[in-house]
């Protein structure tokens, strides 16, 4: 009998059971209309200090292993070449100085990887000019490493950008809308330094110090072997910028790497070419060379691109030439 007055009630709850609403289920958050800031001001400040406290270290002891936790790129390369430098001339040449405290932010406002930062130095205490250090996060657990740096040209003022709050728009490497796309921008400087005011790309570009710096060491190794040789340079820009972040008035700041290489050859017989610079030297491994030397630039160029209906020429703002090899035949 006990069992049978139990029943009844075990099959009503059943029954409610199977009638009750069902639970809700969580949803994903929406995503933002627009991406946040890649990092805070009070991060980019604890990157520089790290990079800084990484820099300090390797250049006391002039050891490129130690800069691999925080420096990576074209700046590992010059880094590495400039203690080259350093140990050829007894110190006489010492790493370029790099100050990593800020006066300035651009921050990308992405959620995607790679993430590249840029940050305006303070002027160094050698009062050279301030620096344009480009930071990179290549993966979600990576930290944020030394891509490169750039000096900018005396004069020069950075494009208004958004706040590093805000964060800046990450804009494509074939983005339309501009004077040139970030691709061709670099494409079209590398014509203009090859061919100068031949090139057709000329009047697209304001004059600037880095072409003018290159113009005239060219001219310069050309003079001093047109009796017995030949000076050729070649600029070759990375296949895509590294980052192209919007301005507020519809331009773009563009980073990109390109690589030139300056040969010098001989064209007559029985003559050599001394290598009389002790870094050049020990980077080619030798103090002479019977046909050819040849020396490889790594350069990190910073411009800005204007909008399309700006009718403003193309400007570099920063630009790093550094010799990272050498070669002599």
């Amino acid at each position: 009998m006990t069992a049978r007055r139990f029943l009844p009630a075990l099959v009503g709850l059943v029954l409610l059971a199977g009638c009750a609403a069902p639970l809700p289920e969580p949803s994903p958050e929406p995503a933002p209309a627009v991406a946040p800031a890649a990092t805070t001001v009070g991060q980019s400040t604890d990157v520089l200090t790290d990079v800084g406290a990484v820099l300090a270290a390797a250049d006391a002891v002039l050891d490129p292993a130690a800069l691999a936790p925080r420096v990576t790129g074209p700046a590992l390369a010059t880094r590495t070449a400039e203690y080259r430098r350093a140990s050829a001339t007894a110190n006489a040449k010492l790493p370029t100085v790099l100050p990593t405290a800020e006066q300035a932010l651009v921050v990308p406002q992405t959620t995607a990887w790679p993430r590249t930062q840029l940050v305006v130095t303070e002027q160094p205490d050698d009062l050279q000019a301030p620096r344009i250090l480009v930071l990179q996060q290549a993966a979600p657990r990576e930290q944020y490493k030394l891509w490169g740096w750039a000096r900018m040209g005396q004069g020069i003022q950075m494009p208004a950008t958004a706040s590093p709050e805000t964060g800046s728009a990450v804009l494509a490497p074939d983005v339309t809308g501009l004077v040139a796309t970030p691709v061709d921008a670099m494409l079209q400087y590398a014509d203009v330094l090859a061919n100068g005011d031949a090139s057709a790309f000329a009047a697209s570009f304001a004059p600037d110090a880095f072409r003018a710096g290159i113009e005239a060491a060219r001219a310069a190794t050309a003079a001093g072997v047109e009796a017995a040789g030949t000076a050729t340079e070649t600029y070759t820009p990375a296949p895509a910028p590294v980052v192209a972040l919007a301005t507020v008035d519809g331009g773009a700041i563009v980073v990109g790497e390109m690589t030139t290489v300056s040969t010098v050859t001989l064209t007559v017989s029985g003559g050599t070419i001394p290598i009389t610079d002790p870094f050049y030297a020990a980077l080619a491994g030798t103090d002479s060379a019977g046909t050819a030397f040849a020396r490889t630039f790594t350069d990190v160029l910073v411009m800005y691109v204007p909008p399309a209906d700006s009718g403003a020429p193309i400007q570099v703002l920063a630009a790093e030439h550094a010799v990272t090899a050498a070669s002599a035949s």
